[in-house]
């Protein structure tokens, strides 16, 4: 029987080792810029938050502190369990099964949308932004975190990952589709080495993370990202 929802993408990193995947998730960004620069915009006092792609659903405690009701959507199961085990004792807080193209949830129902890393790399994800575009209420703010590849080790090293990738592509699409950008300098910060370089092997190929823990001395490395958004 299938582990997850039909018509999810896969995602290799989390979904086959997401032990791996909260030592990264622990690591990113511990100055909290990324929260900040969306709380900026659109704060989440008072919303209904939605979670796309919310994995063990690490960052839904971290957003019910602040919203008044918060629902993940995550289309492996395995994970689905993990989160709603991860959320159980928090109140207006609920896990669904469900894809990023096809979202269980009502029509202009959410206040602000959310995805790190989840599903909206670019062109081919149209059918999750008409997703939004119905669940979110007037008013409303989705807010889409990715990895900037056009820069830095890290971009270089996504680049030579994933070669067919191109930042450029994705930046114009994401400027066909009326979303605004702007550039996060985020960092990973560990404890051990070895969760460093276990972190480096999931994220890439085995060349390319070996690459990378060659040229990354000590237990932090630079993770420059770029946050789109869009009102609704």
């Amino acid at each position: 029987m299938p582990r997850f929802v039909k018509g999810a993408i896969p995602s290799p990193n989390i979904w086959n080792t997401p032990h791996v995947y909260e030592l990264e998730n622990r690591a990113v960004d511990p100055e909290g810029r990324a929260g900040a620069a969306m709380s900026a915009l659109r704060p989440l006092a008072g919303a209904t938050v939605l979670d796309v792609g919310c994995g063990t659903g690490y960052h839904l405690p971290a957003l019910s502190a602040e919203a008044a009701r918060v629902v993940g959507v995550e289309p492996h199961a395995d994970l689905v369990e993990l989160a709603r085990r991860r959320c159980r004792a928090l109140p207006g807080v609920e896990v669904r099964a469900g894809t990023a193209q096809a979202l269980p949830l009502p029509d202009a129902s959410v206040d602000v949308a959310v995805a790190r890393w989840a599903y909206f790399f670019g062109p081919g994800c149209e059918p999750g932004l008409a997703e939004l575009s119905r669940v979110l209420r007037r008013g409303g703010t989705a807010f889409v975190i990715d990895v900037d590849a056009s820069r830095g080790d890290f971009g270089r090293w996504f680049r030579r990952s994933i070669p067919s990738y191109s930042p450029q592509a994705v930046a114009d699409f994401w400027d066909r589709q009326g979303w605004q950008a702007q550039p996060l300098d985020l960092r990973m910060a560990f404890e051990r080495r070895a969760d460093l370089e276990a972190v480096l092997r999931i994220e890439f190929t085995p060349e390319v993370a070996a690459q990378a823990a060659a040229e990354t001395p000590g237990l932090e490395i630079a993770y420059p990202n770029v946050l789109r958004w869009k009102h609704f």
